[in-house]
């Protein structure tokens, strides 16, 4: 298998053509949406969270990720992954201060510290309810318009190739991560303009 990368890199005035552009780039391949895509989420908040689980190993390479708050003083996150007894589990991870206080009728509370509370559950839709309770949604990423959630290993194996073709401060509107690719659709923090900037990495054949 090839190592090096291919690079392409695209720019858009235009919303809405930055979107399709992106979607279908994606295709059928795992993706992760801004749930307010105007706003997005700071490129290098999502970079350091991506550091930071891995090394203390909050997330797992085989995670699959539905949801993900990323700010510059907290991290939240939905992962799905399977259990000791081979059933498939929804896992919120985020900081325990931060979230309010709720009953939580349909999850099981796995561990609370003073730096994160982990709660699980069986069904994704009580999961999300969960999340968005826990978070307000401000700045959250989300799996949707896609059949399945992209896998920690290839947002982690794609995602810093991807930034690194960036000349500026940007947000992230969206990104899609399957084995032999992976593509990030951004938008520009300057306030004069607002342009949309599509790139894609992948193995050469």
């Amino acid at each position: 298998m090839a190592t090096s990368e291919d690079n392409s890199v695209i720019s858009f005035a235009d919303r809405a053509a930055a979107l399709s552009h992106f979607v279908l780039r994606a295709g059928e391949a795992p993706r992760i949406l801004a749930f307010d895509d105007v706003a997005g989420c700071p490129v290098d908040t999502a970079l350091a969270a991506l550091e930071w689980t891995g090394a203390v190993g909050l997330l797992a390479d085989d995670d699959n990720i539905h949801a993900a708050r990323l700010t510059s003083e907290t991290a939240a996150a939905l992962v799905e992954r399977v259990g000791s007894d081979g059933q498939r589990r929804y896992v919120y991870l985020g900081p325990r201060l931060d979230a309010p206080m709720m009953d939580i009728f349909e999850g099981k509370v796995l561990f609370e510290e003073p730096g994160v509370k982990a709660v699980e559950f069986a069904q994704r839709g009580h999961a999300l309810g969960h999340f968005f309770r826990a978070t307000g949604g401000e700045g959250a990423l989300l799996a949707m318009l896609g059949r399945r959630a992209p896998e920690v290993r290839h947002l982690r194996r794609w995602f810093g190739p991807i930034v690194r073709q960036l000349d500026g401060p940007s947000q992230l509107v969206g990104g899609w991560f399957a084995v032999a690719a992976g593509g990030a659709l951004f938008v520009s923090n300057a306030p004069e303009e607002h342009e949309y900037r599509y790139i894609e990495v992948a193995l050469e054949p």
